[in-house]
């Protein structure tokens, strides 16, 4: 099971907008893939356009990675 984080930057390689805590909690950041969103592109699962108001209102964007929940009977 892949259990990352996805994040979004307005510049490659360029983390520096991240707070320091967030930083420690997600480790060392890496350049993965580039990009064009706009408004009206269909991602998986974030809408763009909270994609990119999250760039533009932060500087960044992270997206979680998705909760499983395992049925009861397997926990025991």
């Amino acid at each position: 099971m892949n259990n990352y984080w996805e994040t979004s930057v307005d510049k490659q390689d360029d983390f520096s907008s991240i707070p320091e805590a967030i930083l420690k909690s997600i480790g060392i950041p890496s350049f993965v893939m580039e990009l064009n969103i706009t408004p009206e592109r269909q991602l998986a699962r974030e809408k763009a356009s909270d994609i990119i108001k999250g760039i533009e209102e932060n500087g960044f964007f992270i997206q979680m990675p998705p909760v499983i929940h395992l049925p009861p009977k397997t926990l025991q």
